[in-house]
């Protein structure tokens, strides 16, 4: 992939040195940055796309239109296994006849690192949107999710779409859809690569609870029977972004101060 455009955002401003003797000498881990450098694709900024690489535009345009496709069907299996109308999840994410969902894509890069105790590749979070799915790297590991308190590899698998679910679904199914507690870890050989999309709301759709989980709720005689607050994406992701790192439950609480 053609990488000296300026397109690339680098993310780590840091670099640990074999013969830096504060890190070297150093047991402090770095908790502020993240190994790794991305640059991001979405409908809004296709000029800036790289263009030295032949093919390259047309294929992530073709690509990112059926991962979007994808999207769409797992978020019609979402409806059904909730017992919700079809549609249900990507019109909330609409937001309304005036606004449309966002789907962005990351390209990620995660470089060989010289002291990998000592810094994240990616931070643990978990992701503040709806659906992301991830076509990761199938030779060098790195991804790890938090799985009954244990940080659990996610093994590298040739030619699959992981999927995983954000925020934004486990407060719309109330619950019944978690979002996961995820990191990379950096590696001291090979060059891990992932390729990241995200159906994501619009920033004016009004997210909540689907009314009917609460209603079904109700009538089984359960009480309080709303797990999250009403929101605007907009704010929600406002909060996400000056806390990323911290607990999801400290973003619905600081949440409770917005009126949507």
């Amino acid at each position: 992939m053609e990488r000296r455009e300026p397109i690339l955002w680098l993310l780590l401003i840091v670099t640990i040195k074999s013969g830096d003797s504060f890190r070297k000498n150093s047991d402090e881990k770095i908790e502020n940055v993240d190994w790794e450098d991305v640059f991001l694709l979405s409908d809004e900024n296709h000029e800036e796309w790289p263009s030295k690489t032949i093919g390259f535009k047309e294929t992530m345009k073709e690509y990112r239109a059926e991962l979007k496709r994808l999207g769409h069907k797992v978020m019609e299996i979402m409806d059904e296994n909730l017992g919700l109308p079809k549609g249900y999840i990507k019109n909330a994410f609409d937001g309304g006849i005036d606004n449309t969902a966002f789907f962005g894509t990351k390209v990620s890069h995660y470089p060989p690192c010289p002291h990998p105790e000592k810094v994240n590749a990616l931070r643990a979070h978990t992701d503040a949107g709806g659906v992301v799915l991830l076509f990761q790297d199938d030779e060098v590991k790195g991804l790890q999710m938090l799985k009954d308190g244990v940080w659990t590899d996610v093994q590298p698998l040739k030619n699959a779409i992981v999927i995983n679910t954000g925020d934004q679904i486990e407060v719309l199914s109330n619950g019944r859809y978690k979002s996961i507690l995820h990191r990379i870890v950096p590696q001291t050989d090979g060059q891990r690569r992932s390729i990241a999309s995200f159906y994501n709301p619009s920033l004016k759709a009004t997210i909540q609870p689907a009314p009917q989980l609460l209603d079904a709720m109700v009538e089984n005689k359960v009480k309080n029977v709303a797990k999250y607050p009403k929101f605007v994406f907009g704010d929600y992701m406002s909060v996400y972004l000056e806390q990323k790192f911290q607990s999801k439950n400290q973003v619905f609480k600081q949440l409770q101060q917005y009126k949507s």
